[in-house]
């Protein structure tokens, strides 16, 4: 039976430090807050569209470390399919080093480390579980030519594809034609458009720049200004519910993790934008990347006090 949701992506220990501000280079911060959690884009879509309410399955290369039983375990412990995690005997897991400024701003680093052994090889293997979703995601963080051979997959398999196009890299352009819902944030966004995103005007010029790539969907986040969505028939722009904002990171996985599940439930495109935009707000007023990532009851119940 159809209505899953494929994760295919990266899996990482981030290793995170809150601090009175982002540092320049030479200076050197005490008075730290540090914490050690899960993360990797994948992952972090992976979660979030679990407790989003979504039935997920994880396709991930990971290490043979210590980090490694104790991640699988996070993932079981959301009710995730672990079933197609390949542990590299030689590699050790994706790591990531954070710095987290009191506002929620952040700069991130990531060594990918058994992330870059996953393969199309790994895909065929996994087979079974791909073509039984109605979605797959993907992002960045994993070769470039696993990222195309899924895509080309799912489209000759008539499965939708949501690829969250990060980290911002050259790739193929032929393979935008073949992906559903392209999602990116601003940085992402200018990378494929060339041009600066400061507003909402400019998200929608931006878009229907890259759309011309020939993605179905593009949508854009953009923060506190919420986000805004380009179809075929229809223009979307979704406004962001105030929080306080700890921690921006994940806030993008929140969003599409949540969004496939709304899409798999058959919601519109605009409930889908909108139960993403207010998982995501959520997410940023927690500290981490898989610890920010909120249930279904903590959206539905937020959505209420919005719609309020």
């Amino acid at each position: 039976m159809k209505n899953k949701i494929v994760v295919i992506g990266s899996s990482n220990v981030d290793m995170t430090m809150k601090v009175d501000h982002i540092p320049v280079s030479g200076e050197t911060l005490t008075g730290g807050v540090f914490s050690q959690v899960f993360g990797g884009k994948g992952a972090n879509q992976a979660v979030s569209a679990a407790r989003a309410g979504g039935d997920v399955a994880f396709i991930s290369s990971v290490g043979d470390d210590l980090f490694t039983p104790a991640m699988v375990r996070n993932f079981n412990d959301d009710n995730i399919n672990t079933k197609y995690l390949f542990k590299e005997p030689t590699q050790s897991c994706g790591s990531a080093l954070i710095i987290v400024g009191k506002n929620g701003q952040n700069i991130i680093t990531v060594a990918a480390g058994a992330n870059q052994k996953l393969s199309p090889d790994h895909l065929k293997t996994a087979s079974p579980v791909i073509l039984g979703s109605e979605i797959i995601i993907l992002q960045n963080e994993i070769p470039p030519e696993t990222v195309e051979f899924a895509i080309k997959m799912a489209k000759y398999n008539k499965i939708k594809v949501l690829w969250n196009f990060a980290p911002a890299l050259e790739v193929d352009k032929n393979n935008f034609s073949m992906v559903d819902f392209l999602v990116l944030n601003e940085v992402e966004a200018e990378f494929l458009s060339r041009m600066k995103i400061l507003t909402i005007e400019d998200a929608e010029s931006a878009a229907e720049k890259i759309k011309k790539l020939g993605s179905k969907t593009v949508i854009i986040t953009l923060g506190s200004q919420g986000c805004f969505g380009l179809g075929e028939d229809f223009k979307i722009h979704i406004p962001t519910p105030y929080v306080e904002v700890l921690d921006t990171t994940a806030a993008g996985d929140v969003f599409c993790g949540s969004f496939a599940v709304a899409y798999t439930e058959k919601q519109n495109i605009e409930a889908a934008m909108r139960f993403a935009t207010v998982a995501s707000a959520l997410s940023v007023s927690k500290i981490g990347a898989q610890p920010s990532a909120p249930t279904r009851k903590e959206i539905e119940c937020f959505m209420k006090n919005v719609e309020k």
